[in-house]
């Protein structure tokens, strides 16, 4: 069995207002992906990396963020797709993994992972058939229509879902494939392997984990790298 991280770095990232994908901004000195690329380069648990990257970003990925050769794992960059969903089935066509190898995906702008959850994850998606790594919320949610509350959950019952998420490539693959076969869009992998009947384990991460989608979000991760929160 072989562990295969396959990282979606395909966005656009409009939220952020900057003139470049906000995977290439940097952070503590280096671009947001190398740092998330570094995390997986360095665990002796993963085997290869699948790096995916939009076709007219591929020359800026190769000369900001892979000219330094440090990355040994990489497969042959992968071209990203229209949506998310579509860069990671692109990711999964082109791995060449075995049924039975495990997929870690990996949003590309989550550089704060700490890799130490990866023994308990893989363990999880070896065991259940699928694993996501996640918090337990720590607000109160409320369900909101037209404007008006209309029922507060149990925050007992409500995590906040992060990646990696970890399947054998197996399943993931058919999740992909049927839900691109009927239309579906998900918010999460591992939602497109619910709709298989599938059970999926939650495993406990950690608050820095966080995605990288606003400017006050690259704030709060150079605060947490000053404070030694990135531990490739």
């Amino acid at each position: 069995m072989a562990v295969l991280a396959l990282i979606p770095a395909a966005g656009i990232g409009r939220r952020m207002g900057a003139d470049v994908s906000k995977q290439f901004l940097t952070l503590a000195g280096r671009p947001i992906l190398a740092h998330t690329l570094d995390i997986f380069q360095s665990s002796s648990l993963v085997d290869a990396i699948i790096l995916v990257v939009p076709r007219q970003e591929q020359d800026l990925c190769r000369r900001q963020v892979l000219a330094s050769g440090r990355y040994s794992k990489l497969r042959p960059l992968v071209d990203g797709g229209a949506e998310r969903q579509d860069s990671v089935r692109n990711g999964l066509r082109a791995s060449g993994a075995a049924a039975d190898d495990i997929v870690l995906i990996h949003d590309g702008v989550r550089p704060l992972f700490d890799p130490g959850h990866l023994p308990e994850l893989i363990d999880a998606a070896e065991t259940t058939g699928a694993a996501v790594l996640g918090v337990p919320v720590k607000d109160t949610v409320k369900r909101v229509a037209a404007g008006r509350v209309t029922e507060t959950p149990p925050r007992s019952d409500l995590w906040l879902t992060q990646t990696p998420q970890a399947f054998p490539f197996a399943v993931i693959a058919e999740a992909h494939e049927k839900a691109l076969t009927e239309g579906f869009a998900g918010t999460d992998d591992a939602s497109l392997v619910e709709r298989l009947g599938r059970p999926v384990a939650m495993v406990e991460g950690d608050y820095r984990n966080l995605k990288i989608t606003t400017p006050e979000d690259l704030l709060v991760a150079e605060a947490l790298m000053d404070r030694g929160g990135n531990r490739p």
